[in-house]
Formats: structure tokens, sequence, C-alpha cells
């Protein structure tokens, strides 16, 4: 449960980085700024579905755990005492969901500093370390690199990219 406090954490740092990075650009670029909002709208979604994800896994952990208010009262009025044993399986899948949201915050906090790939173009998702890419680049040479950064993500087990090169992208 630490780990992913920490990852939480780390996650949140990153993104709150990512954010002023995509704030600062498009201060300096005027043209950047719709790309800016556009990145954030997706970042957002992005953070909703990552925290949905979180919920529902630990809704489900709970429900597993017999650890809903009623269930808690009644075990109380029966024993006096609320005992569990760890769920394994369920820590595991809280500990993915928090895993695959840093791989993804690494993987796009990769492409925000690298000046021939846009953070806004490039579509990172990742499932059990999973990643897939999807989006445009402006050189064939920018997907290579693209694969190359995810794989230098920790956690990252493969890569797939469906990136297509649209020039001037």
């Amino acid at each position: 449960m630490r780990s992913f406090f920490n990852g939480l954490l780390l996650g949140i740092i990153l993104g709150a980085a990512g954010y002023w990075f995509i704030q600062h650009k498009a201060r300096e670029h005027p043209e950047a700024e719709q790309r800016a909002e556009a990145a954030a709208a997706q970042a957002q979604s992005s953070a909703g579905e990552a925290g949905q994800h979180l919920t529902d896994a630990l809704k489900a952990k709970l429900e597993t755990l017999d650890l809903r208010s009623d269930q808690i009262k009644d075990e109380l009025a029966r024993s006096g005492k609320i005992v569990r044993r760890k769920a394994h399986d369920l820590g595991e899948q809280v500990a993915d969901a928090a895993a695959d949201a840093r791989i993804v915050t690494d993987i796009k906090a990769k492409y925000a500093a690298d000046p021939d790939l846009s953070v806004w173009k490039i579509s990172v998702s990742s499932d059990q370390g999973h990643v897939t890419l999807a989006g445009t680049v402006s050189a064939e040479g920018n997907i290579g690199k693209a694969v190359a950064l995810a794989l230098e993500a920790d956690g990252v087990r493969d890569v797939t990219s469906t990136l297509a090169v649209k020039p001037n992208s």
C-alpha cells in the first residue's frame, strides 16, 4: 500500500510539473495555447479515467473484504472487533492501476522534454505494463524515438505503436 501512495504522489508531482511546462510553453507561443488547452483536456480525461479505475478497484476491494458500513456494524455488534486477512490479488490490481498511471506519466514527461515529439499529438496508454502509443509524429525517425523513450520507463513490458507520420505535426 505504501508503494501505491508513493506512486500516486509521484504521479501528482509529475502531473503538476507537466501542467506547469504546458502553461509555460503556451505563454511563449500563442498558437501553442490552443494545443495546450487540448492537451489539458486530454490529461484531465486521462486522470479522470485513472481515478475511476482506482475508485473501482478500491470499491471491489472493500466489497470483497466485507468492509461496507452495514457489514462492519453487524460484525462489531456480534464480536466487538473487525478482522480481515490481506486480499493479495486485489492489492496487486490497485498497485497495477497505480503503476500504469505512473508509466503513462513518465512517458508523457519524456515526450514533453523532447523537442521532436509532441505530447499533445501522441496518446499513451498502459495496461499492466503493456504500453500503446497512438497519434501522429512529424517524421519516421520520431516513431522510433517515441518507442525507445517509452521502453525506457520503469515497469514497461512492451510497446505497441500505431503512430502515423504527418508532416508538420
